[in-house]
């Protein structure tokens, strides 16, 4: 089996730039193509690439042409949500036509809008028999990893096993129109980044070396609400950048979601997720705490240990140069140094490629991302409802959440 994997990227927005940059700790595989439906996107996405000495990338006219290339052993996808099913059925349609092969597909999240949806990828996939990864890059994070690991060798093994996770993703909004859009995204923020949250407390609860299946999710209280952009002053900026009318068809800005897991003793164990398009602070914020019997943990990105200074005299144009999503050039700053890393995009892909070429078990496959759907949707269904729901709750498969719809209205 060859030792080096060569990788396309669906997509070449910001994830794809963020896995692009954290490839520099990559060893076992390279950068060698970028398809997006902006070719100029692909094409700079294609020269960072190079540029940065990750990968001979170029730039392909098509999903299958990229396939096709014997060069590329394994297709990333980053693409728009809507998108998603029709990137997978190009994907499949090339190697069914025997045109290419592939050793593995790793797909951002959400794996679909619906659990429908995420369904049908799923057998899309299964149809051509490549191995899958889920790429959940929090789970990733250097902090997240040494946290647990230290929790449960020390504190778990000599007191007992934790009670209470909280994870929480915060920042102002996100970068592209389409986010915005309920119909298009799936959602508003419960789709596009409770996903992280849910998913790291169900991690951090389970014992190291088990599936994530050890501890199942039993009830769920979802909430959401439109607490920035929906008023008048938001929506008209909204408008006017993202083209987005928030008065007429609105997205959540704020979602949570308290998940009640049973443990393999049959215990108790509570997950907190929290997300935010609404938060007002120097940047992206993801915090993490896990409490048990005679320990904790915390990790919050912006106490990073690096902030500097700028008074008012300091002026310039507005950049993300400090911190993902910064908001402010001026006043005492935090600073993460290698965000791609920090955020567990490193790690991560470095851990898919190992999969890929055998050398390691996929820590999330396609089957952990339909997992993480269905949390969503029965979040969505519990706010819709006002009440904690059992899980799963009936309706799940055919689900389409209100904000998805462009019907929902915030109260």
């Amino acid at each position: 089996m060859s030792k080096r994997l060569g990788v396309g990227f669906i997509g070449s927005g910001f994830n794809t730039r963020f896995h692009i940059q954290g490839w520099r700790g990559v060893r076992d595989a390279d950068v060698l193509g970028v398809w997006s439906p902006n070719a100029k996107n692909a094409a700079s996405a294609a020269k960072l690439a190079r540029d940065i000495g990750v990968g001979d990338a170029k730039a392909y006219r098509s999903i299958g042409e990229m396939v096709a290339d014997p060069n590329i052993d394994a297709i990333w996808v980053c693409g728009a949500n809507h998108a998603r099913i029709s990137n997978f059925e190009e994907i499949v349609a090339a190697v069914k036509s025997g045109k290419g092969t592939l050793k593995g597909i790793a797909c951002e999240k959400p794996l679909g809008r619906t659990v429908a949806d995420a369904k049908q990828i799923i057998k899309l996939v299964k149809s051509i028999g490549v191995p899958t990864g889920y790429l959940e890059n929090q789970l990733f994070a250097p902090h997240i990893e040494a946290g647990k690991k230290l929790l449960w060798a020390r504190g778990v093994a000599t007191t007992g096993r934790p009670y209470l996770a909280r994870a929480a993703e915060e920042h102002s909004g996100p970068h592209a129109p389409w986010f915005w859009n309920g119909v298009l995204q799936g959602g508003g923020v419960l789709n596009d980044m409770l996903c992280h949250s849910a998913l790291v407390v169900r991690y951090l609860l389970t014992q190291p070396g088990e599936p994530l299946s050890t501890v199942k999710p039993v009830r769920i209280t979802g909430h959401i609400a439109s607490l920035k952009w929906s008023r008048p002053a938001y929506v008209k900026k909204l408008k006017s950048t993202m083209q987005a009318d928030y008065s007429k068809a609105p997205s959540e800005d704020f979602a949570s979601a308290m998940i009640e897991f049973e443990t393999p003793g049959g215990t108790i164990a509570i997950g907190e997720a929290t997300t935010s398009w609404s938060f007002v602070g120097a940047g992206l914020r993801l915090s993490a705490e896990l409490l048990g019997p005679e320990y904790s943990m915390k990790w919050n990105s912006l106490d990073s240990g690096l902030q500097l200074f700028f008074s008012r005299e300091v002026t310039g144009r507005a950049g993300e140069d400090l911190v993902e999503k910064q908001n402010a050039e001026q006043g005492v700053m935090p600073v993460v140094p290698e965000e791609y890393l920090a955020y567990g995009y490193t790690n991560e892909d470095r851990h898919f490629v190992r999969a890929f070429l055998g050398e390691e078990k996929a820590l999330l496959d396609f089957d952990d991302g339909l997992e993480v759907v269905k949390i969503l949707m029965a979040a969505y269904q519990s706010a819709e409802q006002g009440k904690t729901l059992a899980f799963p709750p009936k309706g799940l498969d055919t689900f389409v959440p209100q904000v998805a719809k462009g019907t929902w209205r915030p109260k």
